[in-house]
């Protein structure tokens, strides 16, 4: 997306007469991304999300007001800040989001997107009845985890030593690293936890990893991972290790292969729940629910650079091929 065409996202205000805007109450919607603003991530996502409302008639700035907050290092501050607008419902974008505004309200309706496990988070008490003020869309069960190890041997089946790239205080990543371990076994590797917490801890064990021969990646889905995807999918390259991502985003920007959800999907989905909240219905009743179709998306011109000939089994499932 085009600089110029997000702003305009952001600001959004349709110019109309001002008889016409007295007749229709504006109502209020926050959105919190913890990501940078001009992450292009964070830009497509709420890109995905306005485009939707759209769709069912909520115009920025003629019916309702949409306040954005973004992280500049504090999210709790952010959500703290964005709640001083009494947003009537907020889209939250990722697990970091909902935990800094579950902290700050438990009355305010959020809608969620790309959270793996809301469950085990403290989010909601089920996915079938939420049964508080947050409800969304997931975007993991653990179980894919094991997928992405069987993928990495796939594509490249010398690997032998697998680094999970994983942020030790995520649930999530505790999660899915378990269940990558639980299949380690079957496909003759041995796993070495990476961290990545922070982009200093990534780089030094990432490399110190590397000295290794027969090596390759895992990279969990976080929020923290997806916004130091750029140090990560380099980090890769120079060390010449294959690697596996969450996300499409990941292999858009450079990055080998991926298997997962597309990550635009669930804000669109999370449009069509605000737009029922705002209408009077309950986030307690809006089930949670997880996705439907995922995606495996190759980048044939890093194949090529790390050496690799991929497999035509693979080539042939892919949903789309970059090269």
């Amino acid at each position: 997306m085009r600089r110029r065409e997000f702003i305009n996202l952001l600001g959004g205000a349709m110019m109309l007469p001002l008889g016409a805007e007295a007749q229709e109450r504006i109502r209020r919607i926050g959105v919190l991304m913890p990501y940078a603003k001009d992450d292009k991530e964070a830009q497509a996502r709420v890109a995905a999300f306005i485009d939707e409302l759209q769709q069912l008639g909520w115009i920025n700035g003629r019916n309702v007001k949409i306040e954005y907050r973004f992280d500049t290092g504090d999210l709790k501050k952010a959500a703290a800040e964005l709640l001083t607008s009494s947003p009537e419902v907020i889209l939250a974008s990722a697990t970091p989001a909902v935990a800094a505004l579950q902290q700050a309200t438990r009355t305010v309706p959020i809608v969620f997107a790309q959270v793996s496990d809301p469950i085990s988070a403290g989010f909601v008490a089920s996915l079938a009845k939420p049964g508080g003020n947050i409800t969304g869309f997931m975007n993991f069960d653990y179980t894919t985890a094991a997928k992405w190890l069987e993928l990495l041997k796939e594509i490249a089946p010398n690997v032998t030593r697998v680094g999970v790239i994983r942020d030790p205080t995520s649930t999530v990543s505790i999660g899915q690293l378990a269940a990558i371990n639980s299949v380690a076994r079957t496909f003759g590797v041995e796993v070495t936890p990476l961290g990545g917490g922070a982009a200093g801890d990534i780089e030094r064990t990432v490399t110190e990893f590397a000295r290794g021969p027969n090596g390759g990646l895992i990279v969990v889905a976080t929020a923290s991972l997806a916004d130091n995807r750029g140090l990560i999918i380099s980090l890769a390259a120079k060390h010449r290790l294959p690697a596996v991502y969450p996300f499409p985003f990941f292999v858009a920007d450079g990055g080998l292969i991926c298997y997962g959800p597309d990550s635009l999907e669930p804000h669109r989905q999370a449009a069509q729940y605000v737009d029922r909240i705002l209408k009077g219905e309950k986030p307690s009743d809006l089930p949670v629910q997880a996705p439907t179709k995922y995606e495996l998306v190759i980048n044939l011109k890093t194949a090529k650079a790390l050496g690799l000939t991929v497999p035509n089994s693979v080539l042939s499932r892919a949903n789309q091929i970059l090269e």
